[in-house]
């Protein structure tokens, strides 16, 4: 069972990995028209949704696999603290790209929002990063 779960777990971790990409294409929409800017941020939005479910798998079967070993407290909440920052920052980085195709459809400029979205999606690599880290060396009671 603990096999299945840590296959899973690892599922989620790479269905993750968008997260790894999204700055850079978020960054590509700044460089095209206008209807490219709206394809592209539709995509994002979709992209970012199934990241989110796989974000869901990851904390649910992290949970499990927690409860097999004994894991400092410390690391547990920062685990958990991290896990949540990353589905608070990705569902709100949402609302900027979907208003980049809400702006070009509407003839105004999206550069604000897709500054917004570049920034978030930054701060969502960077704590994706720390997570990996914090899984590759876990600490131990």
């Amino acid at each position: 069972m603990v096999n299945f779960v840590i296959f899973l777990h690892v599922i989620g971790a790479a269905g993750l990995g968008f997260y790894l990409v999204l700055p850079f294409l978020v960054g590509r929409a700044s460089r095209l028209a206008g209807e490219g800017q709206s394809g592209l941020s539709e995509g994002l939005v979709s992209g970012n949704r199934i990241a989110q479910y796989f974000l869901i798998l990851s904390f649910l079967t992290g949970g499990y696999l927690i409860s097999q070993a004994e894991y400092a407290v410390v690391w547990i909440v920062l685990v958990i603290l991290l896990f949540l920052a990353i589905a608070a920052v990705a569902g709100i980085m949402t609302g900027p790209l979907k208003r980049i195709a809400v702006a070009i459809q509407g003839g105004q400029s999206a550069s604000g929002h897709i500054r917004k979205a570049r920034t978030m999606s930054f701060i969502v690599l960077v704590l994706y990063l720390v997570i990996v880290y914090m899984m590759k060396y876990p600490v131990y009671r």
